[in-house]
């Protein structure tokens, strides 16, 4: 198919604008098509290798088109897995509150001189019991959290030890 000025005709949708320059991937896809027909027996022999030959030469990819028109996209007869979902593109799980909130406590801890080490322990145990439970995220920081409270009451009670044992 052709235009009047001897131009290879647009792609059907893109009537009125002229054909994109096709690239080498564009060529291959093409070729893959033609390969997928005559290995399925829906293309002869020389039909497939004039075709294949048209391919490599075309220069637009509505010329691509006109060849693969009368062609399913690929083998037929077999079902299309949906592509797979990289996992830096899938919804993250919520992050558990209280796995949150005994970071923050365990961390308050410095400020707080160990005040805020207790809080920091039971949100930490509380947190990760739901976290295996309800397969939220933020197990990493309750465990932070629980880190940072019991060094804080081990440091407590060995000072506690410490004065008890001077004042004997």
């Amino acid at each position: 198919m052709t235009s009047p000025w001897g131009q290879p005709a647009p792609w059907p949708g893109q009537q009125g604008q002229p054909s994109m320059l096709a690239g080498h991937s564009d060529r291959e896809r093409a070729v893959d098509v033609l390969r997928a027909g005559f290995a399925e027996g829906r293309l002869q022999q020389d039909e497939y290798e004039r075709r294949v030959e048209r391919a490599y030469q075309a220069r637009t990819v509505g010329e691509l088109g006109l060849l693969v028109a009368d062609l399913p996209q690929g083998p037929s007869g077999f079902p299309q897995a949906p592509p797979a979902v990289p996992h830096t593109f899938m919804a993250a799980p919520p992050t558990n509150g209280k796995a949150t909130a005994a970071l923050v406590c365990g961390i308050a801890t410095f400020f707080t001189f160990g005040a805020s080490a207790l809080p920091a322990v039971v949100l930490g145990h509380i947190a990760r019991s739901e976290i295996r439970r309800s397969h939220e995220s933020g197990d990493g920081q309750a465990v932070a959290g629980l880190a940072l409270g019991w060094l804080w009451i081990a440091g407590w009670s060995l000072l506690l030890l410490l004065v008890v044992a001077a004042a004997k």
